[in-house]
């Protein structure tokens, strides 16, 4: 019988410790990789921010919603769809840099429809009719189109 080693953490919960590229793709083990973001960092909205766009930027938007994910793990009930979104749009944005449009697209989408009850308020100083606007564009684009690169097509978060 093959059997494939998992890696797990001290808890025994899998944890797969092969290294990653900047969009989070798997490389071989012992390949030089992107250092993860720790899971469950519990941020202020203002450090979930600055750090989600540190990375967007970086074009590494795969680490980015790791990093939207923790705020909407760890934040309020009512702020949990507004975290989600972005996570969304993040993953949305790897997976059209990675070359899976349609998945993309879908996920782009389905972001800016989180962000929506979100529009009139601008929490935290986000741009959220911006970001959809960007999101549904790119969605768009990325439909019928190649490859996108993942920094230059990075949103803004905050004005």
């Amino acid at each position: 019988m093959n059997e494939t080693r998992r890696d797990r953490d001290a808890e025994g919960r899998a944890r797969n410790a092969r290294p990653r590229d900047g969009l989070g793709r798997p490389l071989p083990y012992g390949a030089p990789g992107v250092e993860r973001q720790p899971e469950g960092v519990v941020r202020t909205p203002a450090e979930t921010l600055a750090e989600a766009q540190r990375l967007l930027d970086a074009g590494m938007p795969f680490h980015a919603h790791e990093v939207f994910e923790d705020a909407w793990k760890s934040g309020p009930e009512d702020e949990r769809e507004l975290w989600r979104g972005l996570a969304q749009l993040a993953v949305g944005l790897t997976h059209s840099a990675r070359g899976n449009t349609a998945g993309g697209a879908r996920l782009l989408r389905r972001g800016a429809g989180a962000l929506a009850p979100f529009a009139g308020s601008a929490p935290y100083g986000i741009e959220v009719a911006a970001l959809s606007g960007w999101a549904r564009e790119l969605a768009a684009r990325v439909e019928s189109g190649p490859t996108v690169d993942a920094a230059a097509e990075a949103p803004r978060l905050r004005g």
